[in-house]
């Protein structure tokens, strides 16, 4: 029983693929007194589609009654008849004169004739030319022998692709009694659709519960040998079992042991295959006993009930008995996959062994339609001497892997019972999930789909596990709590929080929470994912709260969550939140809020939590530096959480095309003044969370020497060697720790830029756009396997649109503003406000204290309706004041040009990873970065100072020109200018 199981990769069963073939409309012909015995307890469409409904079937057929053969034809030449059933006495023909002119006409359209049962009858139908009639039933006054010829008509129509391709598995009943048969299929029938009932419950949301219903075992009925003979040979390989008469046609004529011989054909075949004779001769029974085959006697007044019981016990339907192989005890029982595995590795060896040994498990699972896996066991051949133990534990590894690789790419209804490490995505409530929450399910997808992300072995490409909220759950929240009128009005941030946080979420919430928790026991982040948060077209990046949860006792962590989640429903209503809606021209009360809760990233270093290293992606780069080009993409990683690189942190931008060429390294200097100094992590110690507007609540900010203590740093940092004043890589030698990712970047220790490359080729390809994503990676795993966990895509919103001004006649010195390294597209005219950072006073220091100054000029200026230029040294929106001014968005909400200016000894590279920034490209927000003293670009300070000013601090000048300017930006060439207008 050798068996590779590592990587291993399920096929996926096409469910959707499966019963294609149906019955819509069925024609149904009969005299007005045998349809009101038909009808006796309700019209035939009422009553099959209370039997439909109560076995969870889906499409029930329309059926059209008429009571002469004209009426016959005349329907058929309009409609499109699936099925044709005719009773015994017609009006104008006799029914088996009608079969034939139908079929000359629609030979595809299948016939019934229903009968009742008495030995007149069956006299007339042995006299009778029956060859255009598809079957003869016996109708004994019940809507489930419908069910029954519908579904063995649509079984036979679908056995060829369903079975043969897909590997659904079939029973083949033998039988030419008419008056048995029609006992038989409805019994048979109900029993596999109540077994389907059972395994739908493997499928993970309502969609997949009802798709496994089309993998419930098909019905086959021969009523010759040759036709038996023939399902056997075709297939063999997909049969639960057999039910057959004894005596039946072979070779044109009644043979009296036909079924035993079919019996001894198929025992020859297969030893294991389970088979049940049935005859009124009792002394076939002694035959039965001989062969080891099943005996009912068909004058039995137990017969229906000892033929049920053969179908659960020897077809594998119901629970799966595993007994004791001296005695026949039974030792222990399960009903799913999950508790197949949860009890595996406590079954006594020989007990397994007996049951391996026939199949009796690989049979269990096809009849619950877990055909992947249940091909895979098939395979193990267990032999006498066989190690069980060891068999034991590669089987529970196997079905890990498969209900692990089943959770791929599928969002999965919540259910508290059956909620286990294997859902890897669950959503509760029903609205919306949000666009965050899209992106993620979407990533989940594009893992399970794509078997390049497979190529390196020696890593999992995954999503964190995930729970999300429907945005039903923040209607019920809001309308209950009466907080739509808070959230709406003008109180502060702080106000609204505090109404918030007093509102009662769903009773139903604390016990999810609870079991998602028991679950985890990890941290875990809540994030936003609102309805048009990280859309197509306009992507809301980092506008509302995220928050992150530390493990501790379940009660406490469930509560702290709950006031994490109304957090970040408060965020909708905050004042940064709202000025971005004005900015994209939505309406705030239309907004709806997801929830996305995810096991945090990363492993446990004394009193902190983070990842080996974060990262966002682009597929493309607005500044490449040659040889780059902006096509191959951008990268930005750092040690820890990705905080760090979205609030606009030092992190290390690489190319995915050249990951050693990285610009930052290129001398001593640089590495030392350049690179990422500290890091953030999650505080461990759960009373440092406590609800309130600013996120980072209980976040660390550490030293990057911290991390070298939690063995983070291998991978990651290099050493300045001050003595020969260079950069060697590694911890080997003593002096200052630097994070450069060498070991990644330039000797390969982990794939990074390949695994990103590949992504980003991968979600542009499938959003048809440029995308963004951002991931993380731990590299300490307990298992020693370093993990990827892709965390968000979004789109990004393309700034090159070739219609942009022409600017070749424009000279630096001709403008107020002038730079090559500019981003948007367009021109934006008549402003005349311009708010800027005196380089004279600046400090990076004061940058907090500059962003409050520029606060109030923003708000003043949002409310008479003057948009403005922004000017300021370093880079806007880092939440490293030592970076650039502290900004958030709602602070600067109506600039519309945006300017990052350089001073001789502060140099900062803007970062393409930042929320901000995404925000600045999306809401098409002019963008240009200068660097004058080193003659990239130029502005005009002396024309800035001319002006008087309407507004100045020490810091901070505001001024309002007599003319108005223009902003124009050539996107495909990445130029810009602001001129005064002629």
């Amino acid at each position: 029983m050798e068996l590779n199981i590592t990587h291993s990769r399920f096929s996926e069963t096409a469910f959707d693929q499966l019963m294609q073939n149906r019955i819509h409309k069925v024609l149904l012909i009969c005299s007005s007194y045998d349809a009101f015995m038909l009808e006796e307890d309700g019209r035939i469409d009422e009553q099959l589609f209370n039997e439909y409904v109560s076995l969870s079937l889906r499409y029930p057929p329309h059926f059209i009654q008429v009571s002469s053969a004209e009426e016959a034809f005349a329907v058929l030449e309009e409609e499109q008849i699936d099925l044709v059933i005719t009773m015994l006495s017609v009006g104008g023909m006799d029914p088996f004169s009608l079969s034939r002119k139908i079929k000359e006409s629609f030979s595809q359209v299948p016939i019934v004739v229903l009968t009742p049962f008495s030995r007149e009858v069956s006299l007339q139908l042995s006299r009778e030319d029956t060859s255009a009639i598809d079957y003869v039933f016996c109708w004994l006054g019940n809507s489930n022998l419908l069910l029954a010829i519908i579904k063995l008509i649509e079984d036979g129509m679908n056995a060829e692709h369903d079975i043969g391709e897909v590997g659904v598995q079939s029973i083949l009943l033998v039988e030419d009694s008419v008056r048995f048969y029609s006992s038989y299929l409805p019994l048979i029938y109900k029993i596999v659709f109540k077994q389907s009932k059972k395994f739908m419950h493997e499928g993970l949301n309502e969609h997949q519960m009802m798709m496994r219903m089309r993998g419930r075992p098909k019905i086959l009925l021969a009523r010759t040998y040759e036709e038996a003979e023939a399902f056997y040979d075709k297939y063999r390989n997909n049969l639960l079992g057999i039910i057959s008469d004894v005596s039946f046609n072979h070779d044109g004529r009644k043979e009296v042991g036909a079924g035993v011989n079919l019996a001894r054909k198929v025992k020859k075949d297969n030893p294991y295959m389970p088979f049940m004779l049935q005859s009124s001769d009792a002394k076939v029974s002694e035959v039965a006993k001989e062969m080891k085959v099943g005996f009912i006697h068909k004058h039995s007044k137990f017969l229906l009930k000892e033929l049920r019981d053969f179908l659960n016990t020897y077809l594998a339907f119901g629970d799966f008995v595993f007994i004791d192989p001296k005695t026949g005890a039974e030792i222990d029982r399960v009903g799913s996959l999950r508790e197949l595995q949860n009890k595996l590795m406590d079954l006594p060896d020989d007990s397994l062994h007996y049951h391996f040994k026939r199949d009796h498990v690989s049979k269990w699972l096809t009849a619950r339609a877990l055909f992947p896996i249940a091909d895979v066991v098939r395979q193990l051949k267990v032999d006498d001497d066989a190690n069980m133990k060891a068999h034991k534990e590669r089987l529970v590894r196997l079905i890990s892997e498969f209900r692990k690789s089943k959770s791929k790419g599928i969002i999965a209804s919540f259910d508290r019972i059956r909620y286990d490490e294997y859902m890897t995505f669950s959503r509760i409530g029903q609205g919306s999930v949000g666009g965050k929450a899209r992106g993620l399910a979407f990533l989940n997808t594009i893992i399970k789909r794509h078997s390049e992300l497979n190529q390196h072995p020696e890593v999992n490409i995954m999503i964190p596990r995930t729970i999300v909220l429907g945005i039903d759950v923040f209607e019920t929240f809001m309308e209950e709590n009466d907080l739509y009128a808070v959230g709406l009005s003008d109180m502060s941030d702080e106000e609204i929080l505090q109404h918030f946080i007093k509102g009662k979420l769903p009773a139903h919430l604390y016990a999810d929470l609870l079991r998602f928790v028991q679950v985890v026991k990890r941290p875990v982040a809540v994030r936003s994912s609102s309805v048009l948060e990280d859309s197509h077209y306009q992507p809301f990046a980092g506008i509302y709260t995220t928050y992150m949860i530390a493990p501790s006792c379940e009660k406490q962590m469930v509560e702290q969550l709950l006031d994490a989640i109304k957090c970040v429903y408060a965020s909708v209503y905050y004042k940064s939140s709202k000025a971005y809606m004005d900015g994209t021209m939505n309406l705030i009360d239309e907004e709806r809020m997801g929830i996305v809760l995810q096991e945090v990233v990363g492993q446990a270093h004394e009193n902190r939590f983070y990842p080996t290293f974060s990262g966002v992606a682009r597929s493309v780069n607005f500044y490449p530096i040659p040889p780059e080009k902006a096509e191959d993409g951008v990268v930005n990683v750092a040690l820890g959480l990705g905080r760090q690189i979205v609030e606009g942190g030092a992190s290390l931008r690489f190319s995915p095309r050249y990951p050693a060429k990285v610009l930052q390294l290129s001398s001593p200097e640089m590495v030392v003044r350049e690179t990422q100094k500290s890091f953030f992590a999650l505080n461990l110690d759960a009373t440092s969370f406590e609800a309130s507007v600013n996120d980072g609540v209980n976040i660390l900010k550490l030293n990057v020497g911290d991390a070298e203590k939690d063995g983070s740093l291998k991978w990651l940092a290099s050493v300045f060697d001050m003595q020969n004043h260079m950069i060697k890589d590694g911890l080997m030698a003593d002096g200052p720790r630097f994070i450069t990712f060498a070991n990644i970047l330039k000797y390969d220790a982990f794939p990074l830029a390949d695994i990103v490359n590949k992504v980003l080729h991968i979600g542009q390809d499938e959003m048809k756009q440029p995308v963004e994503i951002e991931f993380a990676v731990d590299l300490q795993t307990p298992d020693g396997k370093p993990v990827f966990y892709l965390l968000q895509i979004r789109p990004i919103v393309d700034t090159k649109d070739p219609s942009g001004p022409d600017l070749s006649d424009f000279e630096p010195e001709d403008c107020l503003i002038y730079s090559n390294s500019a981003l948007g597209n367009g021109v934006v005219n008549d402003v005349q406000d311009i708010v800027y950072v005196k380089p004279e006073t600046f400090k990076p220091s004061l940058n907090p204290e500059i962003a409050r100054h520029i606060e109030k000029i923003n708000d003043k200026l949002q409310k008479a309706g003057r948009p403005y230029l922004l000017v300021g040294p370093g880079r806007w929106g880092s939440q490293d004041p030592w970076l650039g001014v502290p900004v958030r968005w709602g602070q600067i909400a109506g600039a519309r040009t945006i300017v990052e200016m350089g001073l001789e000894n502060y140099h900062v590279e803007p970062s393409q990873g930042t929320h901000f920034f995404q925000n600045l490209t999306s809401l098409r927000v002019g963008y240009l970065t200068i660097n004058p003293h080193i003659g990239e670009g130029n502005i005009n300070m002396e024309m800035l100072n001319s002006h008087g000013a309407e507004e100045e601090t020490d810091y901070v000048r505001h001024v309002h020109c007599s003319k108005p300017f223009s902003t124009m930006i050539d996107g495909k060439n990445n130029k810009g200018v602001v001129v005064f207008s002629e």
